[in-house]
Parts: structure tokens; sequence; C-alpha cells
């Protein structure tokens, strides 16, 4: 993925222990940071220095939406087959995560922990990596902005993000 990055020219992101790390410097890069408040991504000097970094929790290539759909998923989702999985949260990002690794698995382990049942607990979601979280719980809430896979298995849609979405669902549903 890394060679990918730097001999295609398309921004990676590998979430390293808690930091950002990257191969060379874009706007799209910076727009982690700005829009999403990841930790400002760390340019470093070669591949072998990113991956020595640490252990690499995920990675997300960042593009157009149209590349990401087109150029990107086919070619990863291809290349990763039974290794990784690879999954868009937003149009302009593809993510390339652990096989098993879903918010769906992470709210399993947290239900668990705290002895709750999917039955007691509503997700509310707008991403292609939401799917599993929305399917686990009893009530699974896409917002209308979202994607369209979220929204395919949701038992509601609910107001856009830019309309508080998340907040009143919680309002009507919850309490």
């Amino acid at each position: 993925a890394c060679l990918y990055s730097l001999e295609c020219k398309v921004p990676l992101i590998a979430f390293c222990e808690g930091r950002c790390l990257t191969l060379f410097h874009d706007p799209l890069v910076d727009s982690l940071h700005t829009i999403y408040h990841e930790p400002k991504a760390e340019v470093m000097p070669s591949v072998e220095h990113l991956l020595a970094s640490g252990d690499i929790q995920k990675m997300i290539f960042l593009d157009t939406d149209d590349r990401v759909a087109n150029t990107l998923r086919p070619y990863w989702a291809d290349a990763t087959k039974g290794r990784a999985s690879v999954v868009q949260a937003v149009p302009d990002t593809l993510e390339i995560v652990p096989l098993g690794t879903s918010k769906g698995n992470g709210v399993k382990v947290l239900l668990d922990h705290l002895g709750v049942t999917a039955k007691e607990i509503m997700a509310i979601g707008d991403g292609e990596n939401d799917i599993e979280m929305l399917e686990l719980a009893s009530l699974g809430i896409a917002l209308s902005n979202g994607s369209e896979k979220a929204k395919a298995v949701a038992n509601v849609i609910g107001l856009s993000n830019d309309e508080d979405g998340a907040a009143d669902a919680i309002y009507r549903y919850a309490f």
C-alpha cells in the first residue's frame, strides 16, 4: 500500500499507535486533521521508516470520489482478498483494516463487557463502515445524507448530519 501510494501519488494515512503517518504532504492528508480531528499527519522520510514506527491499525487512501470507487476500491479489494477488509466510510476515502475489524464487532465486545444485549441498543450511522453496527442494533438509524448501503440496512432513515440527525434520533427514539 505504501509503495502504491508513492508510485501512483495517492495520499495514504497509516494509523499507528495513536499517530497518523504519511509519505508525502497533500491537502487531502491535512483534511483528515482539520475536518475529522484526527492527529496531524507526520510525513515519514521513507516506507521503511513508516513501517518501523509500530503496529499499523488501519490505512486510509484519500482521493476523489470517482477514483476511490472506480480505481482504488476494485484494486485493493482484489489485492487484499482474504487478508484484510476494504470499506468506504465516506466517498473520498478507502479504508484497509484487519479482517474482522468493524464497528459491529466493536459494539459486540462492548455489549458483552456491559452485559447488555443488542435488543437494548440503537445505532446511528451514515457510512458503509456503519453497516454491521446498524444491522446489530434493534434499531438502526441511517442519516439521510449517508451512503445508500447504510440506508438500505437501516430500520429508519433520519435527518441528515447537517440537520443534527444523530441528536434528533437520540431525542426521538431514546428519550
